[in-house]
């Protein structure tokens, strides 16, 4: 084999978009769309759609469909059972972000895919493929930095208007998506949390619903994060700020390092900030500091491309993924941690209580003003897109 023969399930803004990356990347064939709304093939270019195989019944595409892989792009709650399906037919299967809505159908998913040890399960982090990002980690991880003291994350440039909250009735809801900016726009800058620091202990959170739009979610947090090192951390959040921010601020023994504006700058101290404090004899002056711009990189294939490029040559020759979907429940259980704090007005420690997350999202679902409508299942009949495949 090649290539790998991907379908897709979700065919909305991101699954649409990788119908495009899917056909450009060397290594994917795309053989197979899947959507339960007929007019969801009308975002696929009509070259591409001619070719296709569509189907609006979940079941007959993954066991009708010519496809060895699965991409999962559908709202958030159907991730977990459109996953395990995938895999009870013998596919493999790259989840769009947040793999669950919330820590407990996380584990109810990774539960089942321990049954399949043979097939690739990949998680949408896509982020971990920038290259300023592979360089902070490289920093990290070698040491460059020293001991992590302190991080500050401002991701406030997630600007997103009333009119975009209200091009689907399902967003922004409780029961439509489960969750508002932790859930939907900053799972990327969660999962990065993690895999730069590891997971915190104890996370002290402001979430604010609907503060800034009409809707019924968070859309403003302020997270205060604890670690078992003493490294501490603040992350913040917003859809609503205009011009909003992105700012990685990470404090350490050799300096502070800074991520912002597409920028990664270092300034770098001669001596360790602890050892200089305790031997110096001097009381106001500082050590010697280099200013630093750290050059780095980006692949070939960026960003989404890489992601479904590596989860292929995962199921063609076995090499790594850039994450795998076991992976995903960390960056899930951090925002639901900031969520649960900020709403319960406490300190929460880390694993939360799946149980505890899961009863209070099911009192909020509730209330929610969000009702889904039924679908009325029905196979397409290819010949309306095309005379043959």
């Amino acid at each position: 084999m090649e290539k790998v023969r991907i379908g897709i399930i979700g065919i909305g803004n991101i699954g649409s978009s990788h119908v495009v990356r899917c056909n450009a990347l060397p290594n994917t064939d795309l053989t197979a769309v899947c959507d339960v709304d007929p007019d969801a093939f009308k975002r696929i270019e009509e070259s591409v759609r001619k070719r296709l195989q569509l189907y609006t019944d979940v079941e007959k595409f993954l066991s009708e469909a010519p496809i060895d892989a699965v991409i999962v792009a559908v709202p958030h709650y159907d991730h977990p059972d459109l996953a395990i399906a995938a895999m009870e037919h013998g596919k493999h299967v790259m989840v769009e972000k947040p793999i669950a809505v919330h820590k407990a159908e996380a584990e109810r998913l990774l539960a089942a895919a321990k049954k399949y040890p043979k097939l690739i399960k990949g998680a949408m982090f896509n982020q971990r493929t920038s290259g300023a990002h592979q360089k902070i980690k490289q920093m990290i991880d070698g040491g460059e930095l020293g001991k992590l003291k302190r991080i500050n994350w401002i991701i406030t440039d997630w600007f997103r208007s009333q009119h975009y909250y209200d091009s689907g009735d399902w967003r922004a809801s409780w029961r439509g998506e489960g969750g508002g900016v932790l859930l939907n726009q900053c799972p990327h800058q969660l999962d990065l949390m993690q895999w730069f620091f590891g997971m915190p202990v104890k996370v002290r959170a402001t979430a604010k619903l609907g503060k800034l739009h009409d809707i019924e979610v968070e859309d403003e947090v302020n997270a205060y994060l604890e670690y078992e090192n003493g490294l501490t951390g603040n992350f913040i959040a917003s859809t609503g700020e205009i011009p909003g921010t992105n700012r990685l601020e990470i404090m350490a023994e050799r300096g502070r390092l800074v991520y912002e504006d597409g920028k990664l700058q270092f300034i770098r101290s001669e001596r360790e900030c602890s050892e200089y404090s305790k031997n110096t004899d001097k009381s106001f002056d500082l050590p010697d500091l280099w200013k630093c711009d750290i050059s780095f990189s980006e692949p070939e294939f960026q960003q989404h491309y890489e992601v479904i490029r590596r989860f292929a040559e995962a199921i063609l020759h076995g090499t790594p993924l850039v994450a795998n979907m076991e992976e995903g429940i960390r960056a899930l259980e951090l925002g639901n941690a900031m969520l649960l704090s900020g709403l319960k007005e406490k300190t929460v420690e880390l694993p939360i209580d799946a149980k505890e997350y899961s009863d209070m999202l099911t009192e909020l679902v509730k209330t929610s003003r969000y009702h889904k409508k039924p679908v009325v299942k029905s196979v397409v009949d290819a010949s309306e897109f095309a005379k043959s495949y």
